[in-house]
């Protein structure tokens, strides 16, 4: 007589044990998203902003890359076809798997790992990196956790080191995760000034969408 099929049981999420109301609205709103339709932030298409710094008159040389909060792997798997070492890291295990497939369908080798940006230390990510890339992932991380999200790339960035990020400017966004508190406050340059310690502001530019976003980009000090 046939055995009936066990049940897959899905994997703890052991990340979940330290994490408090507020970080688990956001792992349960950028869940939702992942799982019920494309999230508006990750739209397939590498930024010119990110392709300037790859490709541009100033591009810098190939190093080793972290980027936070993947998403589906556009823009891991692009700095990984122009010769960088890869290393991302998102919160939702659907969005890794999908930039998993993305990296083999392409060719190239990224270390994808599920995991949260503010405890680095919890991950294989040893450092040191030459370029951090940041498409929002700050913006969806609660206050509480931001000093801890800048401690993990102090930690881990090579001297001269860059960290291009793009956010959202303070003003209130209509909150396209309503359970996130933390995206209505945005990022400014003045926060990541004192966030930052250590590091550089050397450029803000305006995005070009149709809400207040900045591109920021910081220097790590020798």
């Amino acid at each position: 007589m046939d055995q009936p099929h066990a049940t897959r049981k899905p994997e703890p999420d052991l990340a979940s044990t330290q994490r408090d109301p507020e970080e688990e609205s956001v792992h349960r709103a950028l869940e939702r998203f992942y799982r019920t339709g494309k999230p508006p932030w990750d739209t397939g298409v590498t930024p010119p902003e990110l392709v300037a710094l790859v490709e541009g008159d100033r591009a810098r040389p190939p190093g080793r890359a972290l980027e936070l909060g993947c998403g589906t792997g556009t823009n891991a798997t692009y700095l990984a076809r122009h010769g960088w070492e890869v290393t991302a890291v998102d919160l939702i295990d659907r969005a890794v798997g999908q930039a998993k497939e993305k990296a083999a369908a392409e060719g190239v080798a990224v270390r994808l790992l599920h995991g949260d940006a503010t405890r680095l230390d919890e991950l294989d990510v040893p450092g040191p990196f030459d370029l951090f890339f940041d498409l929002s992932c700050f913006c969806g991380v609660p206050p509480h956790r931001r000093d801890a999200y800048a401690a993990g790339l102090t930690h881990r960035a090579a001297p001269g080191a860059r960290l291009l990020m793009f956010g959202y400017g303070p003003e209130p966004l209509g909150n396209p995760l309503p359970e996130v508190t933390s995206w209505a406050a945005g990022v400014t340059a003045d926060e990541l000034r004192a966030r930052f310690p250590g590091w550089e502001l050397i450029d803000v530019t305006p995005g070009t969408n149709s809400v207040p976003t900045f591109w920021f980009t910081l220097r790590r000090n020798v």
